[in-house]
């Protein structure tokens, strides 16, 4: 697979998901502004790389949104994107810092055969949709964590954080006919809900079982001020897993979806056309709900590979 990431503290998470999993193959990563700035995600998914033994190329990509105005998720994550618990995120130098380019030629070298995990805004998967008439063709399966299947948002009551800091980048790569697969906001909250005692027991599995855990400490209290949450909730990790094994999913739907660029409340938003009102033929898989059981077996097993 290939990763696009914002990465911050749950990214970070993901990563190790995969990085850890003896299934899975990660060819490279490319980085998007989005939780935090371009430079900051870069040192993230750096570090992450590293204390996982990863020996994957990390490419830095668009430093904004392609319309919009950027805004971070520091509010969600802590200012340095992982908890401001005094990790050392500075001084490690990615791979290149053309991450869209470098996606582009990963697919076009294995056409069909690999698939993009994206963890962030879409806004390097749209330069590449752009810059590439066939790139959308060449991936064999696109999982995103953003939007939602049902409401509500997590930055407006309509919208989702990654799609709202750039909808004209979801709205291009939602009408690219690439094979998209939706993990939303509410797949998280329904199953991907980590209370605290199930964070202790992940804590206590080692070091990287610390790693998935210390840094959501800014998260866990967003959560219970914000999203009203018992425990911090995991979107990317969630994702990460319907991409490692895709029947952990236990309800969904081919439907169209469709992303409001639009400002206000529904600025971002996904547009999720459950009753065919639209007459326009399917353009994404849905996940509703995913196996919670199977989740934590799995973010479990990543921290003592």
């Amino acid at each position: 697979m290939w990763i696009d990431t914002d990465t911050a503290s749950d990214d970070a998470v993901a990563m190790v998901m995969a990085f850890k999993n003896p299934n899975v193959e990660v060819v490279g990563v490319s980085v998007v502004a989005g939780n935090v700035p371009l430079e900051q995600a870069t040192q993230i998914a750096l570090y992450t790389a590293e204390i996982c033994g990863a020996k994957v190329p990390i490419h830095a990509g668009a430093n904004r949104a392609l319309v919009r105005t950027f805004v971070t998720a520091q509010n969600v994550h802590g200012s340095d994107g992982m908890g401001d618990i005094g990790l050392p995120l500075r001084g490690r130098t990615p791979t290149s810092t053309n991450g869209v380019q470098e996606m582009i030629e990963a697919f076009r070298a294995a056409p069909g055969t690999m698939d993009l995990v994206t963890l962030g805004p879409l806004t390097n998967v749209a330069l590449a949709v752009r810059a590439e008439p066939k790139f959308a063709s060449w991936v064999r399966r696109c999982v995103m964590m953003g939007g939602t299947g049902v409401l509500p948002g997590n930055v407006t009551p309509l919208a989702e954080f990654n799609f709202w800091v750039d909808p004209e980048a979801a709205h291009i790569v939602f009408e690219s006919g690439m094979p998209l697969e939706m993990v939303g906001w509410d797949v998280s909250v329904a199953d991907a809900v980590i209370p605290d005692e199930l964070a202790a027991e992940i804590r206590a599995l080692g070091p990287l079982g610390e790693y998935c855990v210390d840094p959501q400490r800014v998260l866990r209290e967003f959560c219970r001020t914000e999203t009203k949450l018992n425990g911090f909730d995991l979107p990317d990790p969630i994702a990460m897993a319907v991409a490692i094994e895709p029947d952990m999913v236990t309800r969904e739907a081919q439907l169209r979806v469709e992303i409001s660029l639009g400002t206000g409340h529904e600025r971002g938003q996904t547009i999720v056309d459950h009753l065919g009102g639209t007459k326009r033929e399917p353009n994404c898989r849905v996940v509703y709900r995913v196996d919670h059981q199977r989740f934590v077996k799995m973010l479990k097993n990543a921290c003592v590979a």
